[in-house]
């Protein structure tokens, strides 16, 4: 197994298409690189459903609240 020195280790970021810019200094070198972690700025599934579960029932709630409102102002034009 081949020892990494923790001072070797860098981070990068990738772009749009998952690629990253190691520079100059490997050009025309053969490069090994391992993933050792991935982070993901993006929400997985289940917190965006769970997120739209939640909206939703906040939404119905809402437009009820709503309903009643407006039946109560309609009802006090008519009086």
């Amino acid at each position: 197994m081949t020892k990494v020195d923790a001072r070797d280790l860098r981070t990068n970021e990738t772009d749009d298409r998952g690629r990253i810019y190691l520079g100059t200094e490997y050009a025309n070198k053969r490069v090994t690189v391992a993933v050792v972690e991935v982070e993901s700025d993006h929400p997985n599934e289940d917190e965006l459903a769970a997120a739209y579960r939640e909206a939703s029932g906040s939404a119905e709630e809402l437009a009820e609240e709503w309903d009643d409102a407006s039946d109560e102002a309609w009802d006090g034009l008519d009086k």
